[in-house]
């Protein structure tokens, strides 16, 4: 059987931190940012953990 291939967009959004965890980026911080708080926008940076339900099927698509 072939290997799996790494979906590209998952790639993409997805990294594995040092200690195994899915991290993610947060969502909200691409665009119309205008009227948006600098408080709000400030809380929108770094990075945060993988919902627990989502976490399946994103290891599956990272080929893990």
């Amino acid at each position: 059987m072939p290997k799996m291939k790494t979906h590209s967009g998952a790639k993409k959004r997805f990294k594995v931190s040092g200690s195994g965890k899915l991290m993610r980026r947060k969502a909200g911080k691409n665009h119309l940012l205008e009227h948006k708080s600098s408080k709000l926008k400030r809380g929108k940076d770094g990075r945060t953990e993988v919902a627990k339900a989502d976490q399946k099927q994103v290891k599956k698509l990272l080929g893990r």
